[in-house]
């Protein structure tokens, strides 16, 4: 049985990534731009430049694993992409350069949500994970984990939280825990004095991640058809058209 090549995008927090996965079963690039925002006071201002930069960088980062990896965009037998939580600008940038490119070459489009990919490379045997995503104006996105052998399963929803509402969920859960993710982006009060609770990696998801994730649910049939294929916001974009404001209402406006 032959191997798809898949092409991996991952653009929904701090860091613009892609990666592709060889018909062999090997990772054959990855290729990463790093460029972290300045955080303000958690719940202050935040100067997005990562996100803007995703909207510059998407593009040449995914030509530069397809070169690396010494292979023809024709070739790619599928695309994941990662779909949040997360940046607003990040992951429409992302999902926007995977829709087009799964749509000129007629590959299906798997959606990778961003704490699984943080969750799958947490390092631990026994912990139960918690990842953690920015989300930005005082929220953060979580969700729980179970590992499990060679992998992690979600075994709770995925949530968009004030800090202190994430302390309770944490004191509240009886198991040793392992936060993963942007905790950093929390208050120090947050985690203090949570015994049963440790910190550790990694930060962001990573392309590899998400290929690892995409690549599992292709195999086992979980492709939506591209229509179906959304971001997880979790919430309403920080601005919206009002477009009463630009129409009249009515089938047609005099």
């Amino acid at each position: 049985m032959t191997l798809p090549q898949i092409l991996g995008i991952e653009s929904s927090c701090d860091e613009t990534a892609a990666a592709v996965l060889g018909r062999d079963g090997a990772l054959r690039s990855d290729v990463l731009f790093s460029q972290v925002s300045i955080h303000a006071p958690f719940g202050g201002i935040v100067p997005e430049l990562a996100s803007r930069a995703h909207l510059q960088k998407v593009r040449p980062i995914v030509d530069a694993a397809l070169d690396q990896a010494g292979v023809g965009l024709d070739e790619v037998d599928g695309i994941a992409v990662d779909v949040g939580p997360g940046l607003f600008s990040g992951i429409r940038a992302g999902l926007a350069t995977a829709q087009a490119l799964a749509g000129a070459i007629g590959v299906p489009l798997v959606p990778v949500v961003s704490l699984d990919a943080v969750a799958l490379r947490a390092r631990t045997g026994h912990r139960r994970i918690w990842a953690v995503v920015d989300a930005r104006r005082g929220e953060v996105a979580v969700a729980p984990y179970r590992p499990l052998p060679g992998g992690v399963v979600r075994d709770g929803d995925i949530e968009l939280v004030r800090p202190d509402a994430f302390r309770g969920m944490l004191d509240s859960d009886p198991a040793d825990i392992l936060v993963v993710g942007d905790h950093r982006a929390l208050p120090d009060e947050v985690l203090r004095g949570l015994h049963r609770v440790k910190t550790g990696r990694p930060r962001y998801p990573d392309a590899s991640a998400v290929l690892e994730i995409g690549f599992g649910k292709a195999e086992r049939g979980e492709v939506p058809h591209p229509d179906e294929v959304r971001p997880r916001y979790l919430r309403e974009p920080d601005v919206a058209i009002n477009w009463k404001d630009f129409r009249e209402e009515g089938p047609w406006p005099q």
